[in-house]
């Protein structure tokens, strides 16, 4: 984990994600295949939605902040709410200038031990952290589809015989199964240790490294619940409750983005279906393979808001939809790591004293 917070792997982290989006940009600007629209398009953004989005960006933030905030008064005393919002930018910064956001976690650690959290309690904060997130998309997609919303998505941009809408309920469907897994673990341990260890032993008559690897799982997952037991009480669902309701505003940059990206270039155009599809958007992109899913996340924006948007506004609405969802906080998280390696940076795995 450790690896993943040096100065030169974040270098090159952010390097790619540079090279990448540029390269993916130049293909948007290519698809749109009309400059002179695209210049005659900046001079008619609508800069109050500019400034919206801007506003939006710093949710990373601000919203990802108060969740941790909220998580961590369970397990340590009087958090400091200021270091609380660094790390939550700083995980998201992390996320997105890594492969699979796999430095997401490991920087909200680190973040977190600056602010004077214990590591193995900032350890438990980001799991809870994940819980909520994963509560959050599993309960808001369907309910959002209870309600009567994103009907117009069943008949827009079918993909291999799928509409948007049967894509959206797939993703959603994901995060229920992952929901439901990953409150077994909280609630029944045992059970789901026991059907570890009941696969390791009967894979282990097969092939030793499988059952070593399946051995090393189960230690993990016992080790998640003596973490988890203190969030196991009345109290401790109710600060879940509250991180699930704020995983609505960490994550809105990422979920309101398409919506204030089309008002800022003058488009209307309907705000669930909008948000339907930023929230399919969002769930496919945390499998990305690339630094911030650079260039998975313009080809897919551009496949999918092609069903609404003209090819010659793709370009500008690409711009000013990635500057909420992911550039705004790559500039403020760089300035925030460059100012941590002139002050030094000390080992995550140094204990406290």
């Amino acid at each position: 984990m450790a690896g993943l917070l040096t100065p030169a792997r974040l270098r090159q982290g952010f390097a790619l994600f540079v090279l990448i989006s540029l390269v993916a940009y130049g293909a948007v600007l290519y698809y749109g295949d009309d400059p002179g629209g695209f210049i005659a398009s900046l001079s008619r953004l609508q800069w109050r939605w500019v400034l919206v989005g801007a506003g939006l960006a710093s949710l990373d933030w601000i919203g990802g902040g108060l969740r941790l905030w909220v998580l961590a008064r369970e397990v340590h005393p009087r958090p400091p709410i200021k270091g609380m919002i660094i790390a939550g930018g700083m995980g998201a910064w992390g996320s997105y200038i890594t492969p699979f956001q796999a430095g997401a976690s490991p920087m909200m650690i680190y973040a977190m031990k600056r602010a004077g959290i214990p590591l193995p309690k900032a350890m438990t904060i980001v799991l809870m952290s994940f819980i909520a997130t994963v509560a959050f998309f599993a309960i808001a997609g369907p309910l959002a589809l209870v309600l009567g919303a994103g009907k117009s998505l069943a008949a827009r941009g079918h993909f291999l015989g799928l509409s948007l809408l049967d894509l959206f309920k797939t993703s959603m469907a994901i995060f229920v199964v992952l929901g439901i897994l990953l409150l077994l673990v909280l609630i029944a341990p045992k059970l789901v240790s026991g059907a570890v260890h009941r696969l390791a032993t009967a894979l282990g008559r097969r092939s030793a490294r499988i059952a070593a690897r399946l051995d090393n799982l189960r230690g993990g997952i016992d080790q998640a619940h003596q973490s988890m037991t203190v969030f196991n009480s009345p109290r401790g669902w109710l600060a879940l409750f509250w991180a699930t309701i704020l995983s609505g505003p960490s994550h809105a940059n990422k979920l309101l983005a398409g919506y204030v990206a089309l008002r800022a270039i003058d488009f209307q155009i309907q705000f669930f279906d909008v948000l339907l599809l930023q929230t399919f958007i969002s769930s496919l992109l945390y499998f990305a393979p690339t630094p911030g899913a650079s260039g998975f996340a313009e080809g897919l924006s551009t496949l999918t808001m092609a069903t609404y948007v003209k090819a010659a506004l793709i370009p500008v609405y690409t711009l000013v939809w990635n500057f909420i969802r992911t550039w705004f906080t790559i500039g403020a998280g760089f300035y925030v790591f460059s100012t941590w390696v002139r002050r030094g940076l000390k080992s995550i795995e140094v204990p406290d004293r």
